[in-house]
């Protein structure tokens, strides 16, 4: 359907708009949602949307249009608004120009039971984690979901491809401390629900009789789901090259800037970006190096290089929707044995940037922490209030192990996924009570 769509509208485009610059994508998107609460299913929703979105350039203008409307009357408004719209539109000195014709990198990987899956196949992931938890309260969301997309512009570039996705995000709930887990993948299999609702579980019951720790700079392992964090924050804010290119962004390329254990890549599911450049496995920081920046097209033109596949929006720029840390070679409970006096981390919400050029984040810890004394996790500790730059936390000599599992963490976004290793830091800012 979206290969059919995207070759309409440009050929109605080409008639319409004579020696325009045009290009078309379509996206088919299926997605399938089972909710709990109460340790009960009480939503089952799945939506099928195809939204197909055209951009122009003409006389130096540039012009982007958007419908859901994909009849013969749909496309053809499209067009009609797309040609008046453009002869009015203000100059674009920046138009990078069309994607060159091209291949894919990557094929996207279709895992069909997860396509095609069921509100069965996914409250059966929903009850192993409820029975998991072993009656305590349990609440979140299965997911799953397909994308089908199509690319083709007047330059002669053409792509087609289809990806899955399935997310499962839970947490359990003990006298109103809240354990968590959660997981991403291509595959609903993947999910394993007993094994997260055993993990939500046995935070939430080792919470019991907090104490609470006085502000200062605490030694700290950061699981999985707290690591998404910092990845998520990194994604929209540190390796964007339009933030980089207006001075709001602390990346620095071909400098040192984290430790040397730390190597960071974005490796997609999406095949193609919106503006049919192919994508592949990006390298941003190679053992402690930042070495790259994602691009789209117009932040690739002003910089000398080549887009990265990332196209985003004019206003925000590039976007980074896979981010992970290359994982270690060290477990977490490693990792805990190495710690005198620190803390452990499940998660970290609420999470607000103070200065973006710095990456300095403010926010709350959340589902669990515990102090660590001589090696050993010894009792749980209220959550707290942090003020961190995220950048620093991780700079040479501050990174003491990574994990060497890296679990894929949903990012919320459609096909996107965090993937976080535990980190064991020297240093992480704790400001005050979580009600400070």
């Amino acid at each position: 359907m979206s290969e059919s769509i995207a070759e309409q509208v440009l050929d109605l485009a080409a008639r319409a708009l004579p020696g325009a610059e045009v290009d078309v994508t379509a996206h088919a998107v299926h997605r399938a949602l089972t909710r709990f609460a109460n340790s009960r299913i009480h939503q089952n929703v799945a939506e099928d949307t195809v939204s197909v979105r055209l951009r122009a350039h003409l006389d130096g203008r540039t012009v982007t249009t958007t419908t859901t409307l994909t009849g013969p009357e749909g496309l053809t408004s499209l067009v009609s608004r797309t040609a008046a719209a453009v002869r009015s539109a203000p100059r674009d000195p920046g138009w990078p120009g069309l994607a060159p014709a091209a291949p894919l990198a990557l094929p996207g990987t279709v895992d069909e039971a997860t396509r095609d899956a069921s509100p069965d196949d996914r409250a059966a992931r929903v009850q192993a984690f409820v029975e998991a938890a072993g009656g305590l309260e349990t609440a979140g969301y299965c997911q799953t979901g397909h994308w089908s997309g199509a690319y083709r512009n007047s330059a002669g570039q053409a792509l087609a491809a289809q990806a899955t996705t399935a997310d499962l995000d839970g947490i359990a709930r003990d006298a109103g401390a809240d354990g968590v887990a959660r997981r991403s993948s291509v595959r609903l299999s993947d999910l394993d629900g007993a094994a997260l609702g055993t993990r939500a579980a046995g935070k939430a019951r080792s919470q019991a009789d907090p104490v609470e720790l006085p502000p200062g700079r605490y030694e700290v392992v950061l699981e999985p789901e707290a690591v998404s964090d910092l990845l998520t924050n990194f994604a929209l804010f540190g390796f964007n090259a339009k933030a980089a290119q207006e001075r709001r962004s602390f990346a620095e390329l071909g400098t040192a800037q984290f430790d040397e254990a730390i190597s960071l890549y974005d490796d997609p599911r999406e095949p193609f970006d919106g503006e049919g450049t192919p994508r592949t496995r990006l390298a941003l920081v190679e053992k402690g190096v930042t070495t790259a920046l994602a691009h789209d097209r117009r932040t690739a033109a002003a910089a000398g290089a080549a887009s990265t596949g990332h196209s985003g929006s004019p206003a925000w720029g590039p976007i980074l929707d896979n981010l992970g840390f290359a994982p270690g070679g060290d477990r977490t409970e490693e990792m805990i044995s190495r710690v005198k006096r620190g803390l452990l981390i499940t998660d970290l919400w609420y999470t607000r940037v103070l200065d973006p050029r710095t990456l300095a984040l403010t926010g709350l810890t959340r589902n669990g922490v515990w102090l660590i004394e001589n090696g050993e996790v010894t009792r749980p500790v209220h959550n707290m209030r942090f003020t961190q730059l995220y950048p620093q936390a991780l700079a040479p000599g501050a990174v003491l192990g990574v994990g060497a599992e890296a679990v894929p963490q949903p990012s919320r976004v459609f096909l996107g996924a965090w993937t976080a290793p535990a980190l064991h830091l020297a240093s992480w800012n704790i400001t005050g009570g979580a009600a400070g």
